[in-house]
């Protein structure tokens, strides 16, 4: 038997101390017969690539960021295959602090954090609910819910939440908040597809849609008859109603 070298008796077992050799060590102790050597390996490396995914490099956060896993801008927050991002957002930064020491309500100063984060998680990739930003800042989900909804009335614009997005929730739908700003504010379509986040393509399609349910509830069809001839949500359908309505008795 060939004696190995001093140098592999020396520092072999030193190894057992970084993240990849404790992740296959302990597949080997806690399930030895189901995992063999390959196995093991690749396991541990589809874990560490899973762990570099969500926990990146914090040494680009700045006092007052914090770290956290948003839901993937593209997965919605009932999908059986939710994804999530990792975005960094400023819970509290330096102009809030002046802002505070100019005599500002710490009630502005929070719901300018809100709109804040939510920009910011979407910028990375992510979207807040009201539930993450209760957990957050520590409050009720219908609170942060409540601090959005005046952040998008001061600055008459929609954050781009899961609920507006997604049409996840009590809030009224994107489709619903695209169609009033074109037909009631008389918005350009470009523009608001700018202001909410969507493409063109989507602005136009919601539009279409908003039409279709005009023409048959002109035509005094009920909402079965126009969920059944077009597919749109009766939810979705009462909001474009309750604008058609708006619509007609503006001036």
């Amino acid at each position: 038997m060939i004696r190995p070298p001093d140098s592999v008796k020396r520092y072999k077992s030193a190894k057992e101390r970084f993240m990849k050799p404790l992740i296959m060590n302990f597949f080997a102790r806690e399930c030895p017969r189901f995992f063999g050597p390959v196995l093991r390996e690749r396991i541990a490396d589809e874990l560490l690539t899973l762990f570099e995914s969500v926990s990146p490099k914090t040494s680009r956060l700045k006092p007052g960021q914090i770290l956290w896993n948003a839901l993937d801008k593209n997965t919605r927050g009932d999908s059986p295959n939710r994804k999530y991002v990792p975005v960094i957002l400023t819970v509290i930064s330096e102009e809030d602090v002046q802002l505070l020491v100019e005599g500002v309500h710490m009630s502005k100063i929070t719901e300018n954090a809100i709109g804040r984060m939510i920009r910011e998680a979407y910028s990375q990739g992510g979207i807040l609910s009201s539930r993450d930003l209760g957990l957050i800042t520590l409050r009720h989900p219908t609170t942060t819910s409540s601090i959005r909804k005046r952040f998008e009335e001061h600055h008459e614009c929609t954050l781009p939440h899961t609920g507006a997005l997604h049409d996840m929730g009590s809030t009224v739908s994107h489709k619903a908040i695209i169609v009033r700003k074109i037909v009631l504010e008389k918005k350009d379509p470009a523009a608001v597809a700018r202001e909410i986040n969507h493409s063109q393509a989507a602005v136009d399609h919601y539009l279409k849609d908003y039409h279709r349910v005009k023409m048959l509830h002109n035509l005094n069809y009920d909402l079965e008859f126009i969920n059944q001839a077009t597919q749109i949500a009766k939810y979705v359908i009462r909001q474009y109603i309750e604008i058609i309505s708006q619509e007609q008795n503006s001036p």
